[in-house]
């Protein structure tokens, strides 16, 4: 028995070093918050940003090695109602200088249909530790029970004994239900007024060692911008 737990606890390791995730962390210089907090703040023109990369705790609780989520809070202090739009917000490589826009969440499901047109199955394959077995058509056995939601095997199903925990992982498509619900709305910010919510990026792992969350203040009446806020992140993985 010890020898089975064993094996899968070396599984569940393994996997885990092969799903790293990417996280934002804000430089010193930022304005981070106290407490030990991932999340820093910036303000100008009576607009205060707070803004967190590391906050996602949804589902998939992968989002973060797919797409780069950033969890934002706008306080409108000022006199002019602020627009809240996606174009308005974006990542920008510290090195590169290029611009991750924000992505609206409908887009990630027009990106995966259009990718599922071309690719039958989306499907992952697991990592097998030393001992582990496998057959064809995704089914796993061995002398170890499987575990987690979305995984399966064994030609009998759930509960056999011939079920393995080694099998292939489906990744759920994009935008998922916690997605739509926790993304910042677009609209218009009323002085006094507070929103809060997610943005969604192009994941910038491997790609930026640093990136710099901007946002453009514009006048939602005029459509004047009247200036701009920027919170610097070094990127981890």
């Amino acid at each position: 028995m010890r020898g089975a737990l064993g094996v899968g606890a070396l599984g569940l390791m393994l996997m885990a070093g092969c799903a790293a995730e990417t996280k934002l962390r804000p430089v010193p210089e930022a304005g981070v918050l106290q407490g030990g907090k991932s999340s820093a703040i910036t303000e100008e023109a009576g607009v205060r940003l707070t803004a967190d990369g590391s906050a996602w705790q949804g589902s998939p609780s992968d989002l973060e090695r797919r797409v780069t989520p950033v969890y934002v809070r706008l306080e409108n202090h000022g006199d002019r109602p602020l627009r809240l739009q996606y174009k308005d917000f974006a990542l920008v490589g510290q090195e590169s200088r290029f611009r991750y826009s924000a992505l609206p969440p409908l887009s990630l499901r027009r990106a995966s249909s259009s990718r599922d047109t071309e690719e039958p199955a989306r499907i992952r394959p697991a990592v097998y530790p030393r001992g582990g077995m496998w057959v064809g058509g995704g089914y796993g056995y061995g002398p170890w029970r499987g575990w987690g939601p979305g995984w399966y095997g064994g030609p009998w199903g759930w509960g056999s004994p011939f079920y393995g925990p080694y099998p292939y992982h489906y990744e759920q498509p994009l935008p998922t239900e916690d997605m739509l619900n926790n993304a910042l709305p677009e609209g218009t910010l009323e002085p006094g007024g507070t929103q809060e919510g997610f943005l969604y990026f192009q994941g910038v792992a491997h790609r930026e060692n640093a990136v710099t969350l901007q946002l453009r203040l514009v006048d939602a009446q005029t459509g004047e911008p009247f200036g701009s806020l920027g919170i610097p992140f070094q990127v981890s993985n």
